[in-house]
């Protein structure tokens, strides 16, 4: 009865590469779950002791604060109109 780890006198080179294939399925699947776990830390679902990261923008806090119903609808685009026209695109030099 031959089998594959004995055919034509011993299993040659190609066994080498079995344990190859699954360290690369494995380093691919933790690479995937850290990536992921990484990302989903930066969400915006991630409740903090501060919700607004050093690096937002006047327009991204205005637009949660209406999201979550601190503002009403007028008053988000009364203030949006006003930050437009500080940190619009023609403000950053792009084109209006």
């Amino acid at each position: 009865m031959q089998t594959l780890a004995h055919w034509d006198g011993g299993p040659g080179p190609w066994i080498l590469f079995f344990p190859l294939i699954w360290a690369a399925v494995v380093v691919g699947v933790v690479t995937v779950l850290r990536r992921t776990v990484r990302r989903g830390r930066r969400g915006p679902w991630r409740a903090t002791a501060d919700p607004r990261p050093s690096g937002d923008s006047p327009i991204a806090v205005l637009g949660r604060r209406f999201a979550s119903g601190e503002i009403d609808e007028d008053e988000y685009w009364r203030r949006l109109s006003v930050l437009d026209e500080q940190f619009g695109p023609a403000a950053k030099g792009g084109a209006a």
